[in-house]
């Protein structure tokens, strides 16, 4: 076992494929993404190995998934910084008094919801998130999945003159186009700048020591260092690559359901396909560090 911290959490990393959890219940969802806790209930005081377990099954899995969670704000953001400070939100909404509970909800009177376009949250930050905590408490009978995708098995896939090729590149991620005038049917007002940030086209997960292909729909706008022409058509390649179903997995919500993935090795989609009826939530965000 080799120990590393992530956030403000000190876990285990197995590094042998398929070791035993002692503590909760993992079941895959895929061999690649994605994977269903049992076992635990995150309302109540997690005992270290729990939560030992619970960040080495995102570790693994880049996406975990709990079922029957019916947490108070204050406890998921507890739960939360179990794995780190939290990050706070550029634009979004969020509850009254709770910074760090951000704001989940479209309906027959929203614009837009949330995450429609594949992305990794807030990637135009300097430092962007490491996790996403989302807890949804109302949700259609039909549609509202979320799909997640593997960026380690969309850069394993590349050529080995890809991977060349891509080494030492960097891209914008700027956050102006998708925050400006977003939250406006939620009375939030727009700022007067939104993130912008240059990161590495390929970033190496600060965890497992992986490769990750890290540009995303929503958020990367260039590749920096090469001819405009030339980096539009690279993104435009690298884009569709990220968003092959052959590295996805999809999580059907229920009411309590919970989904904590890691955004610096997975990209997700949230699929608005239940209008004009309501899905809603709270999200926690887990700090980050600067992609290298």
């Amino acid at each position: 076992m080799t120990a590393y911290r992530s956030g403000g959490l000190q876990v285990r990393h197995v590094a042998e494929a398929g070791a035993p959890y002692r503590a909760i219940r993992v079941e895959k969802l895929t061999p690649i993404i994605g994977a269903e806790i049992g076992g635990v209930d995150l309302s109540r005081p997690l005992a270290p190995v729990q939560v030992e377990e619970i960040g080495r099954a995102l570790a693994e899995n880049l996406v975990i998934f709990f079922r029957e969670q019916d947490l108070a704000p204050a406890q998921h953001i507890a739960f939360g910084r179990l794995f780190g400070d939290l990050h706070l939100h550029p634009a979004a909404p969020h509850v009254e008094g709770l910074p760090e509970l951000m704001i989940i909800r479209a309906d027959r009177d929203s614009r837009r919801a949330n995450g429609e376009d594949w992305h990794s949250d807030v990637s135009c930050d300097a430092e962007p998130p490491m996790g996403s905590i989302l807890r949804i408490d109302e949700c259609p009978d039909e549609g509202g999945d979320t799909l997640f995708a593997s960026m380690y098995a969309a850069y394993d896939a590349l050529s080995e003159r890809m991977k060349a090729y891509l080494d030492g590149l960097q891209a914008v991620h700027d956050g102006e186009n998708v925050y400006r005038g977003a939250y406006a049917n939620f009375g939030v007002q727009d700022k007067a700048a939104y993130p912008r940030a240059e990161h590495p086209v390929v970033r190496t997960h600060p965890v497992t020591g992986r490769k990750a292909l890290y540009v995303n729909r929503i958020f990367t706008t260039r590749i920096l260092g090469l001819p405009r022409e030339e980096g539009d058509a690279l993104l435009a390649f690298l884009l569709a690559h990220a968003e092959s179903p052959l590295w996805q997995c999809r999580f059907r919500w229920r009411k309590n359901s919970m989904a904590f993935w890691d955004n610096r090795c997975a990209q997700h989609r949230a699929m608005w396909d239940y209008w004009p009826k309501t899905r809603s939530g709270f999200r926690v965000t887990v700090k980050g560090e600067k992609p290298a």
